[in-house]
């Protein structure tokens, strides 16, 4: 099977926060969606090794900020290339915060959607929930993000800013691994991809 064709699908880029214990935390997701209209219900599934995962598991409530086509490489970067075990993502950025108490972002995003999760399936290496909108608000009519379109435009970026460095990139999300050798057994802490997923610098 030509793995490739799975990027075919059609997917928005979102960054994804929730709050627990009187901290936010976020990552990028491209596992959004409406599931039905009456009621106004969506979907997110996310992996159970993010940080992200377990705030909404406890709390049961989440933001999903929609990118558009003019979020930069930087908006990426900081939602998708670092572990919010490691560091307070909330730091560095501007935010702003719903009813619900909880952060979205509005730079490099054209909308956010509240949700207050009404289901959890287990599938294995991710969670799906599936939730209540109660709030949301457009910001600008830019285009929203698609995965096809990061593809193309944005990880470039991040390729051009790697060819300084020694180390591997990941040809699915364009996370770099600094260092020589890349470990058989390393995970992608982004996309999850294995190791194989990876290329020289």
């Amino acid at each position: 099977m030509d793995s490739k064709a799975m990027y075919k699908l059609t997917y928005g880029l979102f960054v994804l926060t929730s709050k627990r214990d009187g901290r936010d935390n976020g990552c990028i997701v491209n596992t959004a969606g409406q599931v039905t209209a009456s009621p106004n219900r969506i979907s997110v599934a996310v992996n159970k090794q993010n940080l992200t995962h377990d705030f909404i598991r406890d709390s049961g409530e989440f933001n999903i900020s929609i990118l558009s086509e003019k979020a930069g490489f930087e908006t990426f970067k900081h939602w998708g290339m670092q572990s919010g075990r490691d560091t307070d993502k909330m730091l560095s950025v501007e935010f702003e915060r719903s009813a619900n108490g909880i952060a979205y972002i509005t730079n490099g995003a054209n909308a956010f959607i509240s949700a207050k999760v009404v289901q959890s399936v287990d599938l294995g290496s991710h969670t799906l929930f599936i939730a209540d909108v109660t709030d949301g608000a457009v910001f600008s009519e830019d285009e929203s993000a698609t995965y096809s379109f990061y593809q193309k435009n944005i990880k470039p970026k991040s390729r051009e800013n790697a060819e300084k460095k020694k180390g591997y990139i990941c040809t699915v999300c364009g996370y770099i691994y600094e260092g020589e050798p890349l470990p058989d057994d390393f995970i992608c802490p982004v996309c999850k991809h294995p190791a194989s997923d990876f290329v020289p610098l």
